[in-house]
């Protein structure tokens, strides 16, 4: 009796099809360490700095490509706030207006004198905490700031620019 082929898609037909591809599996693979090869990349060095440091510094820059970089940022940035802030204005006013419409209806009832019972106490909270000095947080990072801008004035100029034609478009 004659033993019939193995079929074109069984799993015989297909190993015999693929070991002269593959070679000899029992050889050994290196493996490769994709961080250290980033690591010895140059445009990865260059994208993302070196310890704390953060891309290359723009003053290496000519003025033109400061303040491109420095407007189409700015643009994009000025152009997502205007969504956004469209996007929470009509959240936030339309939810004010259904719970308006929930009071009227009667759906809701509010206790007023709790509510101004406490925006009193709120206004209080903020008296206390107005006389109190600023944070060092803060103050450190408005240094940080202000530093970063008298570095950097083309480029925040441009991002200005663009900011406000990314709001108005």
């Amino acid at each position: 009796m004659v033993t019939p082929a193995p079929r074109a898609g069984s799993p015989l037909m297909l190993a015999k099809m693929s070991s002269p591809m593959l070679g000899n599996l029992d050889n050994n693979f290196d493996s490769l360490d994709l961080t250290e090869y980033a690591k010895s990349q140059p445009w990865w060095r260059k994208l993302f700095g070196q310890g704390q440091e953060s891309g290359q510094s723009p003053e290496k820059y000519s003025v033109a490509t400061q303040l491109l970089i420095g407007g189409v940022t700015g643009w994009c940035t000025g152009f997502i706030f205007q969504k956004v802030g469209k996007l929470a204005a009509t959240a936030v006013g339309g939810g004010f207006f259904l719970l308006q419409f929930a009071n009227h209806t009667g759906y809701i009832k509010v206790d007023w004198q709790r509510v101004e019972k406490d925006v009193k106490k709120a206004r209080e909270q903020l008296r206390i905490r107005k006389s109190n000095q600023i944070p060092t947080e803060v103050k450190s990072k408005a240094e940080e700031v202000v530093s970063f801008v008298k570095k950097n004035v083309l480029m925040t100029g441009g991002f200005l620019g663009g900011f406000l034609l990314g709001m108005a478009s």
